[in-house]
């Protein structure tokens, strides 16, 4: 990784949008504009989670397992909430002894400084909002990254196991890597120059490699591949998939942290791509299996909608629509063809769609943003930004991919990750929560 600030100077401009503490003015009262339309997408990302994530991925699963999908996507919003409050946030984003090309410690992580929000007041502002509100948006990304984890340890994996490790994968893995990208001036990757509008390295690359390393250290369920594990409930699916869409307006355009044009903007690409994706999946998926899918169609969205997330804030609606079509043709073939082929059980696709569209996302994020191109950022040499760019998806890949490794090796030999062979055959709802989340009648 380089430090050359003279070459990275346009693109620390870029991450104004999610860059905490980097005002240039300090306004003493909200404006009401920006502040209603934050409180609005703070709460549709917050039901990208619960309940959009946790009934995308219940409906995938088998019947036996329903609740147990349900109940850690529920777990990890209380544990994420409580974790942030305490020290996340300021691990996150206290920005105490950083400045532009620092490379000390404070380029990787934040302090303390704001342990339980120590200094949060009503009156407390990031730029023309609250800052308790900032603090807020901020959480919902934290929630909804672990949570994407669960999707490719499903139907096997300990509860206990699973808090522990999204306690231990959030310190750790999460809230570092948020601060080297939005951290500020001094933070390393935006340093560094590279774009992240709105979570694609953050969220979806991080996610997805966790989920990848997760399902690799776990081992494939019980029967995978010879024994058919079809989804249960496709309509859950399909509901879990627009509740995502709809949420991403508020994951994409509240990244601008403001009611203004680059929201607006931000809103109009991220529903270009997703339908772009959604139409690239299903007619690739349409002439290689001569049938259209329901779960081919979502799947096809939230790629759309993961491809755009970087780029969220750059790129203009024909970059929007390029990247959407290559998102939902690349994750169709990995999550069918390379899956079956390396034989890995990501049980969901979450490396698949996620870890892949966000690469991919991110890598084109570069040239897109190209004014030439039909981008809106100061970015003259497109193929510059495209190798910064891939400099903060390879760090991101070693990693994410190094340290979840280590933590699921840590919880494997101290506790154990994995249901027993019993457990797993009557499912997790039964077994770990004594419920069924279906009616035997």
């Amino acid at each position: 990784m380089r430090f050359d600030l003279t070459r990275t100077m346009a693109g620390c401009a870029l991450l104004l949008p999610c860059t905490a503490f980097a005002q240039t003015a300090a306004p003493t009262t909200p404006d009401s504009g920006d502040t209603a339309w934050m409180l609005a997408a703070t709460a549709l990302v917050l039901m990208m989670t619960i309940p959009g994530l946790a009934l995308f991925y219940g409906g995938m699963v088998r019947a036996k397992n329903l609740l147990s999908v349900l109940m850690q996507c529920f777990a990890i919003t209380a544990v994420v909430t409580v974790a942030w409050i305490v020290y996340g946030y300021s691990v996150a984003f206290d920005d105490a002894g950083m400045a532009t090309g620092s490379t000390g410690l404070h380029s990787f992580v934040g302090g303390l400084g704001h342990a339980m929000l120590a200094g949060l007041a009503p009156a407390t502002m990031h730029g023309t909002i609250p800052e308790a509100l900032f603090v807020m948006f901020q959480m919902t990304f934290a929630i909804i990254t672990p949570a994407l984890i669960v999707g490719a340890l499903a139907e096997r994996m300990k509860f206990s196991a699973l808090l522990v490790f999204t306690l231990l994968w959030l310190t750790v893995v999460y809230l570092p890597l948020a601060h080297m990208v939005w951290g500020g001036p001094g933070s390393f990757l935006g340093d560094l120059g590279v774009i992240d509008f709105a979570g694609g390295t953050v969220v979806h690359i991080n996610a997805g490699i966790a989920g990848l390393v997760g399902c690799l250290v776990i081992g494939k369920r019980r029967g995978y591949p010879h024994t058919p594990m079809p989804p249960h409930n496709l309509g859950y699916t399909l509901i879990g998939a627009s509740m995502l869409w709809l949420g991403w307006f508020g994951f994409n355009a509240g990244s601008a942290l403001a009611a203004n044009g680059s929201a607006a903007m931000a809103m109009l690409v991220t529903q270009v791509a997703t339908a772009a994706a959604a139409i690239g999946w299903t007619a690739v998926e349409w002439i290689v299996h001569r049938r259209p899918s329901v779960l081919g169609i979502a799947s096809g969205a939230v790629a759309g909608l993961v491809a755009i997330t970087p780029a969220a804030g750059s790129c203009g609606p024909g970059g929007a629509l390029v990247l959407g079509l290559c998102a939902g043709v690349v994750c169709f073939f990995c999550a069918t063809r390379l899956k079956r082929r390396l034989g890995y059980d990501d049980s969901l696709d979450v490396f698949g769609v996620h870890a892949v569209a966000g690469i991919l996302g991110a890598l084109l994020t570069g040239p897109l943003a190209s004014p030439a191109l039909g981008g809106y950022a100061d970015v003259s040499r497109p193929l510059e930004q495209l190798w910064i760019q891939f400099e903060g998806v390879a760090f991101t890949v070693v990693y994410s991919g190094v340290l979840s490794y280590g933590i699921f090796k840590v919880i494997a030999v101290t506790m154990g990750l994995r249901v027993d062979e019993e457990q797993e055959e009557i499912g997790l709802d039964l077994a770990l929560h004594e419920e069924r989340g279906y009616n035997l009648s």
